[in-house]
């Protein structure tokens, strides 16, 4: 256009530029140098003092954030130099577009505004500089810059005015902006000198950081950091990258900042719901607001969420309306070329000529882009960091709220456990997730209506056509989502009957094996979940509808809208309207697709809310006032008490360290008993449990101080209820319970005082730290009836928060004889118990409490029938050791509930019990003298309970319990180390220490490509294949759809360029019609496409969770025994719970969104490269900045995943045992304890769960900037090298899609690395080797009633679990003639066990042979093997499900045959009494019979099996001797013919046996009758006989 141009300036065109004869202000060359000056003087004075402070604080990220110090309006700063340097761009921009209209440069035009904008950046860089290092004094640089430039620029305006500018041109705009900005700014600054008084005044304020700051724990900075690090996520930066080297812990995410935390949103809310109680305390019927104390609590932060969102919504239809501009400047551009001005040096442009500018329209877009972004991350975050506030002080109000429920209301089942536990679990997630949506509730109908609005003024009357599809469509989305909610519940009822039949399969494997029932067990489970995979199919049908109708709405409104257009109007829409009104649908799906879902959320929480509401209105326990002494004395006696504390006592206990005060808990000196001394009293007592009916009634006792007080009476007496009574559990009807004081006489007296305050208000001092109260308060220690284990050590549950004393804990450790069950352990007395721990038995978990009850140190113990789950040598010996001497020796008042009549005597002071009142009260003594009746009754009771202590003596339950503990912690013969679950693959890799962590690394950054082939691969060749090709056929549809549109608006605009098929055609008209139609044709085959890509994904999903779920239930019912005794039960469960939970249910809607999400990026960035093939050399740098991105995300979103999902599962548990526990937390008053531990649970889960919101806003911030710069050079290039505008626009609006998916790919991306876990462990248990069930013999070759006599023969066998272990028998020889009764017997581990396994070959025989009548039994098939032989098992097993089914699960036999049985078990009375006889229920496990009624069951099943061979392995190990009596007879009546072997666990059982083989270490040492061997007084035999006499 022009030659080559000088530059000048003033530009060279003009000779009176340099004309200042009417003054310098006259000319406006020379006023816009004046610009340059204050912009100059900043940057010479700014540099020197940056790169002097950049080169002394070389480690600028290391510099701790202590020094981040936010000068006064450090936001407010923020903003105005943002908006600063947007209005520079403009200035830039204006200057250059006017410049072109010149016929030479004109540098004055433009080059102020550029280093303006320079020396915009440098202040704000400065600034921030400064602030860091907390040096004020060097913004007086900053404030004399704002001076200058403000005096500057009023000069030019002034100027302006002079020359009676219109205010319609741009530049008048842009200076008058400017100078109000430079104002502001300035006044920013004399306001950090007026507040900090750096300078001009004598004393500079003394400022400290914010208290969070100063604490090194804290890691989450996002509240403290400057304006753009919170916007784009900056300060993320390090905790992401460093995860690439080593993983995120607890340690690296620190703590919550204060405001943050649990308990700070706790005081708020509460105060807030507290003030809602008092306006509703009037009026009786109504009840107080949780929405409006939320409202009045986190309302702020949600009105801020929901501004922001409303900017970018609006910031949002930017995209549109410049897509329109760019495409209509260009077709417009070859119409009009641009004349040059007339008027030389003042070349004004009105603001509709700049906006007219296509560069101007890219560059907006962009910046919009990015503002658009930025606003709707923020409104995100602050609306989820506004719902973790609000979860973890609904949390806090729970917590506070169970701690102070009535017993009576849950015992009741008012308020049921599992209530308890849904309300933590799902309605506070409700609420949370509740409050991320909630902006959506008034965002999304601003954004539809601003959508339709925009759409009408495009296309006229023709978008409400398509608008009106989109609404009508919505409420089908509603009807799907609610019935996605449906699908799920019944999938997860009968997921849970699954898991429920699987466990009791895993926990009776053994038997099963042996008995050859694996298959009928195996079918059950896979007939329930066939019915799951039924609900999971309609799960999917409506997951994959859901997805269609999110594809195929915008298409079908589109084809609605565009036909309406052509037939209405006379031509079709302008390239310019199509693409706009296109991005537009875009825009307005989103809304309306979620909508429903927030709908969905809306109504969930007004449900949850309404829960939350009953739980908090439910009745509390009394205030416990009285305990602090005599409830009838009034507040006098609440003043200083101090108490005496004799050194005596002081030697043995520690003093015990109490939450606020290290004060010396009392002892009292035991003196004669007096009828005045006693600890409590309780006069006329009416007691009841929340029904009005009284439980206990007319009570009158008193519980007399150091003494042993017991109370006895029938079951269901209201013995523990009395306990629980006096404890204050119990609603007082009437009467009053005293708590004695201290004696003032006595406190007076000598020793040394400690004085002891008590705060006048009870409400006060019962709240907080109840535990230390008043000197004249007795402490409690209870241990309840049913006993209650926290999930913590063993060691934690018995000192329960007290200091650990050695000494006193061995003492009481050695009283409840728990030493040996805890040398069991595998960490000692630092195993992790209770829920989640290792199983203890009853007994044990009973020890250990009262073992609490013992080691706390207190004035009064209550035990509540600790004896019941005891045996007789421990009871006595917790009598002796526990009871009498080490209470007796601390002189503690006691108060026993018991059964045991025979401790009577030891009592001091007895209780007798009778239908809720007290029959007696007095020594033995009295009682004897007083009521023969009831003494002479208590008698023949304690004669009775001798004989059967004498019965009792050889059931040893204890060594029983041990044993089970140790096969449990121990599994036979070998203590393998447990294998890490899921890194079986890798083991290999990781061998040598020095590079595993940089193999771990490796490791953790790549994709698990190869186990996501395995689960593509499992659903089937044939749906994987046609997933692949339906998925890229419909993206091909789309884009043909959008490319056929433009070619169709661009064909009226430039005829010659482009013939398509359709414009080939005759008339106009005819055109149109063929246009329309293909584009039908199109939209149609698009639709149909959709819905069967969504179809056959979710389908494919279904058949892979089908097929591996399949696979491995038959693998590990088929796997080898030695697996199960090597893998914890519960790393087996979890594959079939968690794990194909997430390949049923995430798995396949994750790859859909994946594979959606990528060929969407795909296509758009082909569309974009075939629009502007100059694109592709931007794309490269783009590229490879995504890569890193997601690298770097994968990797830190796992770990903090996994932080999240590890650190809830304590929160939860914590809560269950709360509520099962309260009893016991009240009576010993440790809330306080247990509120702070929940404070600190639900921190750690929250700040794990910040960060991982915080990293996917990181990423969602990097990946939106990406996308607009995608966006700015597919526009430039565009522009720059313009194809017809129809492509064009196709270009920009496939740009504008490609910002909304690119983070969902990466999120997707690391969303199925973590899912693929899932099928990762599945797949590891899949290679498993499983028992070899095919035998070498033909099954006809075998005869039906084989083995007919039960002739046995063992030939020099040797036997292993597992070809790199030890054999565990060697060259065993043996024969056992048809019909004799063998007994084996031999030390713990001497190989008698697995010679019983042997002749069912679940061990390994890799030498000799096993021949049974003639045949080896090697060569038979596995399930004909062990379907003819009969075992009972040491532990008896019975499944669910009725008596006949544990008889005869194959339901072979007839009625007569199961009765006969049951009659030789002596079980025939007792069943026939049940309901329904044979077809009774039994519960899981067996639970409703005893131990020795399920091992007589187990008799009976083996008599069912008319096998000629019965093993008994240690059968009467687990029963009482009367059983014993029973089976022992029965073996040599009922199965006189038939061989028996016996493996003895007690010797004296085999000495009727017709051979005694003696084994010691895989070898037989004694072999021969037992009369021969007891002959021999040397023999081993006979010792052991001696032995067990």
């Amino acid at each position: 256009m022009r030659e080559v141009m000088e530059i000048a300036f003033c530009g060279t065109d003009n000779s009176s530029a340099y004309d200042i004869s009417g003054g310098f202000l006259r000319n406006v060359c020379f006023l816009d140098a004046l610009n340059l000056v204050p912009h100059v003087f900043l940057l010479f004075i700014t540099f020197p003092i940056l790169f002097i402070g950049w080169g002394t604080q070389s480690s600028k990220v290391q510099i701790h954030h202590n020094t981040w110090l936010h000068f006064p309006g450090h936001n407010l700063r923020w903003i105005l130099t943002f908006t600063l340097l947007f209005v520079h761009v403009c200035e830039i921009g204006e200057g250059i577009v006017s410049d072109t209209h010149l016929k030479s440069r004109h540098l004055h035009l433009f080059l102020p505004a550029i280093m303006g904008f320079v020396a915009a950046t440098t202040s704000i860089v400065y600034y921030h500089n400064i602030e860091t290092s907390n040096f004020p004094k060097l913004l007086l640089a900053l404030f004399l810059y704002w001076v200058m430039a403000f005096v500057t620029k009023t000069i030019k305006l002034v100027r302006y005015c002079q020359d009676e500018v219109p205010l319609a041109q741009l530049r008048f705009c842009i200076t008058g902006i400017m100078v109000v900005l430079y104002g502001l700014l300035m006044a920013v600054e004399i306001n950090v000198i007026r507040v900090r008084r750096y300078v001009f005044f004598t004393n500079p304020q003394k400022v400290k950081p914010p208290e969070d700051l100063q604490d090194l724990g804290v890691r989450f900075l996002q509240p403290f950091v400057n304006l753009v690090s919170k916007a784009t996520y900056w300060w993320m930066n390090t905790l992401i990258i460093s995860a690439h080297k080593k993983p995120i812990d607890l340690k690296a995410i620190g703590k919550l900042p204060i405001a943050m935390r649990a308990l700070t949103n706790y005081v708020s809310l509460k105060d807030a719901y507290e003030e809602q109680k008092k306006k509703v305390a009037d009026e009786p019927n109504h009840i107080p607001s949780i929405w409006l104390a939320m409202y009045r609590a986190f309302g702020r932060p949600i009105l801020l969420s929901s501004m922001f969102r409303y900017l970018a919504d609006l910031l949002g239809f930017a995209g549109p309306l410049c897509i329109s501009g760019i495409v209509d400047s260009l077709n417009n551009s070859d119409d009009n070329t641009s004349k040059p001005y007339n008027d030389l040096t003042k070349p004004y442009l009105t603001s509709h000529d700049f906006l007219k500018t296509a560069y101007v329209l890219a560059i907006l877009l962009f910046l919009a882009l990015i503002l658009q972004r930025t606003f709707l991350q923020a409104s995100y975050y602050v609306a989820i960091e506004t719902g973790i506030n609000l979860r973890g002080a609904l949390l806090a109000m729970i917590y506070n709220k169970m701690l102070r429920l009535s017993t009576s209301n849950l015992s009741m089942g008012e308020m049921t456990l599992g209530q308890i536990n849904n309300l933590v679990a799902i309605e506070t997630n409700q609420l949370m997730w509740f409050l991320f949506l909630c902006p959506n509730l008034w965002a999304m109908p601003v954004q539809i209506i601003m959508g339709v609005i925009l759409l009408y003024h495009l296309l006229g009357k023709s978008a409400l056509v398509g608008a009106a599809v989109i609404v009508l469509l919505a409420p089908i989305q509603y009807f799907i989502a609610t019935k996605l909610a449906e699908a799920q519940k019944s999938t997860l009822d009968y997921s849970t009957e699954r898991l429920k039949k699987t466990n009791e399969i895993l926990k009776g494997i053994k038997l099963l094996k042996l008995y050859a029932w694996e298959h009928i067990f195996c079918r059950s489970v896979e007939d329930t979940r066939m019915k799951e995979l039924t609900s999971l199919k309609t799960f999917a049908l409506y997951t994959s509808l859901s997805i269609f109708m999110n594809a195929a709405i915008p298409i079908a409104a589109v084809l609605a809208t565009f036909v309406t257009h052509t037939y209405s109007e006379e031509h079709p829409p302008s390239p310019a309207q199509a693409f706009a009104s296109l991005s537009l649908f875009h825009i307005l799906v989103t809304p309306l697709f979620l909508l429903s879902t927030v709908v969905r959320f809306a109504v969930k929480a007004v449900i949850s809310v309404q829960k939350l509401n009953e739980f908090l209105i439910s009745d509390e326990i009394g205030d416990d006032s009285w305990r602090n002494g005599d409830s009838a004395l009034t507040y006098e006696s609440c003043k200083k008490h101090t108490g005496l504390h004799p050194k005596a006592i002081n030697r043995r206990h520690p003093i015990r360290h109490h939450l606020d005060s290290c004060e010396q808990t009392l002892r009292i000196p035991s003196r004669h008993i007096d009828i005045d001394d006693f600890a409590i009293k309780v006069t006329n007592g009416y007691f009841s449990w929340g029904s009005g009916l009284a439980t206990l009634s007319n009570i009158n006792i008193r519980i007399p101080t150091g003494q042993m007080t017991m109370i006895v009476g029938q079951v269901g007496c209201g013995k523990s209820s009395l306990l629980l009574a006096i404890l204050g559990e119990m609603q007082t009807l009437d009467g009053k319970v005293h708590w004695s004081r201290l004696p003032e006489r006595e406190v007076a007296t000598g020793g040394y005082f400690s004085a002891n305050e008590t705060d006048s208000s009870f409400e006060a001092s019962r709240r907080y730290y109840r535990d230390s109260l008043t000197g004249s308060r007795y402490t409690v220690a209870y241990a309840a009836q049913k006993p209650w284990l926290l999930n913590a050590t063993v060691e934690e549950n018995i000192t329960f928060g007290s200091p650990f004393n050695k000494q006193r804990y061995k003492a009481v450790t050695d009283a409840c004889s728990l030493q040996p069950d805890i040398d069991l352990l595998p960490f000692g007395d630092q195993t992790e118990i209770g829920e989640r721990g290792i199983n203890l038995s009853g007994g044990q978990r009973q020890r250990i409490c009262v073992a609490r009850a013992l080691y706390q140190n207190t004035n009064l113990v209550f035990l509540d029938d600790p004896f019941s789950a005891l045996d007789i040598h421990l009871s006595d010996h917790l009598m002796q050791e526990g009871i009498l001497k080490f209470l007796k020796d601390d002189k503690r008042t006691l108060v026993l509930v018991t059964h045991k009549l025979q401790y009577l005597p030891h009592a001091d002071w007895i209780i007798a019990m009778k239908d809720g009142s007290v029959l007696r009260e007095g020594t033995l003594k009295d009682i004897q003298n007083n009521d023969v009746e009831l003494y002479e009754h208590w008698k023949t009771l304690m004669n009775r309970q001798d004989q059967e202590l004498e019965k009792d003596m050889e059931a040893d339950q204890t060594t029983l319990e041990r044993k089970t503990l140790r096969r449990a912690m121990y599994p036979r013969e070998s203590k393998a180390q447990l294998e890490d679950e899921d890194e079986g693959e890798e083991e290999e890799e990781e061998e040598d220490e020095d590079d595993t962590m940089s193999t771990a690394m490796r490791l953790r950054t790549k994709m698990p490509w190869k186990t996501c082939w395995r689960y593509l691969t499992s659903g089937g060749f044939f749906l994987l294949s046609l997933m692949i090709i339906s998925k890229l056929l419909k993206h091909s549809v789309i884009v043909a759809i959008d490319y056929w549109l433009a070619q169709w608006t661009s064909k009226n605009q430039n005829q010659t360029q482009n013939q398509t098929f359709c414009s080939k055609e005759g008339s106009i008209e005819e055109s149109k019609n063929c246009y329309v139609a293909i584009f039908t044709a199109l939209s149609a085959a698009g639709i149909v496409l959709c819905l069967v890509t969504s179809l056959t994904v979710e389908w494919m999903g279904l058949m892979a969770a089908k097929n591996l779920h399949h696979n491995l239930l038959n693998k590990i019912i088929l796997g080898p025994i030695r697996f199960f005794d090597t893998t914890p039960l519960g790393l087996i469960l979890n594959r079939f719970s968690a794990d194909t939970n997430i390949i049923d249910q995430h798995i396949p809607p994750t790859l859909e969104s994946l594979t959606r999400s990528t060929l969407l990026c795909l296509s758009a960035i082909g569309m974009i490269s075939y629009a502007t093939p100059y694109f592709l050399l931007a794309l490269v740098p783009l590229g490879i900045a995504f890569y890193f991105i997601q690298k770097y995300f994968r990797v830190a979103s796992k770990d903090l995943q996994e932080l999240d999902d590890s650190t809830q599962l304590p929160l939860l548990c914590h809560f269950s045992e709360t509520a099962e526990g309260l009893t016991t937390i009240r009576a010993f008053r440790h809330e306080a304890r247990f509120k702070q531990r929940m404070l600190e649970l639900t921190d750690t889960n929250n700040i794990a769960y910040l960060f991982l919101s915080a990293a996917n806003r990181w990423l969602e911030v990097r990946t939106d900037y990406l996308g607009a710069f995608i966006v700015l050079t597919a526009a430039v290039a565009s522009i720059t090298h313009g194809p017809t505008s129809g492509i064009m626009g196709l270009g920009l609006l496939y740009a504008l899609t490609i910002t909304n998916y690119l983070n969902w790919v990466v999120r997707n991306l690391a969303d199925l690395e973590v899912q693929m876990g899932a099928v990762k462990k599945v797949n590891s248990f899949l290679n498993m080797e499983s028992e070899n069930y095919e035998g070498t013999m033909d099954v006809s070759q075998v005869p039906k009633d084989w083995p007919q006599e039960g002739e046995i023969k063992i030939d020099n066998l040797c036997v292993r679990y597992e070809n790199n272990l030890k054999p565990v028998l060697k060259h065993v020889k043996a024969y056992i003639k048809p019909g004799q009764k063998v007994g084996i017997c031999g030390r713990t581990g001497s190989g008698k066990s697995s010679l019983s396994l042997a002749f069912f070959r679940m061990v390994d025989i890799f030498d000799g042979k096993i021949v049974i009548d003639g045949i080896d039994i090697s060569k038979l098939p596995l399930h004909m093997l062990r379907s003819r032989l009969s075992i009972i098992l040491q532990d008896p097993i019975l499944f669910s499900g009725s008596i006949r089914f544990n008889l005869d699960p194959e339901c072979k036999c007839t009625d007569d045959t199961l009765w006969e049985a049951l009659e030789i078990a002596q079980l025939k009375n007792m069943v026939k009494s049940l309901p329904g006889g044979l077809d009774a229920v039994v519960t899981e496990g067996g639970e409703n019979f005893s131990v020795g009624q399920r091992q007589l069951f187990c008799l009976a099943r083996a008599f069912v099996r008319k096998s000629s061979i019965l093993i008994m392995d240690e059968a009467t190990a687990s029963i009482d001797m009367a059983t014993e009596n029973i089976l022992q007879k029965v073996v040599m009546t009922a199965f006189a013919d038939r061989t028996v072997v016996i493996i003895a666990h007690r010797v004296h059982t085999i000495l009727t046996a017709d051979l005694v083989i003696v084994m010691k270490r895989g070898n037989i040492l004694e072999y021969d009758t037992p009369e021969h061997l007891l002959a021999q007084e040397d023999g081993i035999f006979a010792s052991f006989v001696r032995a067990d006499m």
